[in-house]
């Protein structure tokens, strides 16, 4: 797809390109009204005068671009992202580059971002987080033209290159645990059900909900706040078939989990064991340490940037399947209570 040109924002507009630039460069020369729609057409195509010196030159902007749908207020207290981007960071630093990070409110907002920083070639590349089923992003960025990598999948990034991990496997190893523990009654306190992983460890767990006939697992979902995970489960531990473990999608939600057990009297781990996603240093510092499922997070971004830097550079680059994500168990998880004898699991069979 053709960046907007000047001749593009004049026809548009329908005045002329010298019109066009009096606006831009704030000179005299058009009426006000004019000037203001000269300025909502070039704003609206992604046309700005530094889009234009850019073009001019030749350069490169030597900045890569993430834009994230969430709260800004939240980012602080995710250790998932903050870690994420420190690992994008340090690898992006070593190579002269910077990050440009802009926060959305919605879908809509990312893919006039994605526009703008193209038509300004304000980004050389972009990183792409939240990666939903059928996101609309994908077709957008590959019309564009603009160099992507997908932080998640498989699947689901159509042409653009992807980083990924294995949220399937790191399910069904921590229900496979929780069984051989003893554990029946299994809940999990899912994410946005609207994400591509989200989906997927949904999946793997109906898959082992089935095959290990446990019928009173169940999945809920929430939003990855503590507030929501708390709520969730209050809900979970109030239930007439109260779980004996409870799998949290995050560890912020884990550790509101937490405190909900134990201002309802629960004792983890004798009454309730707890399983968190995303190993961060909060997971260590409660008590008991929350079980995890961990892996280096700081890793995973370098490479999502190591591999946009790639992309950027020229070379072909497909998707990378990173570190599946391994249990720690600590002090949160144990048999539940009344077990006399523990379950062992029956193993995936595995091809040969």
């Amino acid at each position: 797809m053709k960046r907007p040109t000047i001749a593009d924002v004049a026809r548009r507009a329908g005045v002329s390109k010298g019109a066009v630039s009096y606006a831009l460069n704030g000179q005299p020369g058009v009426s006000e009204t004019t000037r203001q729609r000269i300025l909502a057409v070039a704003a609206e195509i992604g046309f700005s005068r530094s889009s234009a010196a850019r073009a001019l030159s030749g350069a490169t902007s030597d900045a890569i671009g993430l834009a994230l749908c969430r709260p800004a207020r939240t980012l602080g207290i995710e250790p998932f992202f903050m870690e994420l981007i420190s690992g994008v960071e340090a690898e992006l630093s070593a190579r002269s580059y910077a990050l440009t990070l802009q926060v959305v409110a919605d879908q809509d907002a990312e893919i006039a971002v994605y526009r703008r920083w193209w038509g300004e070639r304000r980004v050389d590349g972009v990183l792409v987080c939240d990666l939903r089923t059928d996101d609309r992003r994908v077709p957008v960025l590959e019309e564009l033209g603009l160099p992507a990598v997908v932080i998640g999948g498989p699947g689901g990034t159509g042409r653009l290159a992807s980083v990924w991990s294995d949220d399937a496997a790191a399910l069904v190893e921590t229900m496979e645990y929780l069984v051989a523990l003893g554990h029946r009654r299994i809940a999990r306190v899912g994410g946005l059900p609207e994400l591509l992983h989200t989906s997927i460890r949904t999946e793997a767990f109906t898959e082992v909900r089935r095959r290990l006939d446990l019928p009173d697992a169940v999945t809920v979902s929430s939003d990855y706040t503590g507030e929501e995970g708390a709520r969730a489960t209050r809900r979970l531990l109030s239930s007439p078939a109260r779980p004996t473990a409870v799998i949290y999608d995050n560890d912020v939600m884990a550790i509101a989990g937490l405190s909900v057990a134990q201002e309802m009297g629960l004792a983890v781990p004798g009454d309730l064991s707890i399983v968190a996603w995303d190993d961060s240093p909060l997971c260590r510092l409660v008590h008991p340490p929350l079980t995890a499922l961990g892996r280096d997070i700081p890793a995973y971004g370098a490479h999502a940037a190591r591999q946009l830097l790639a992309v950027v550079g020229g070379s072909p680059v497909g998707g990378f399947q990173d570190e599946t994500a391994h249990l720690t168990p600590r002090g949160s998880t144990a048999s539940p209570p009344g077990l006399t004898e523990p379950i062992q699991p029956q193993r995936r069979q595995r091809d040969a």
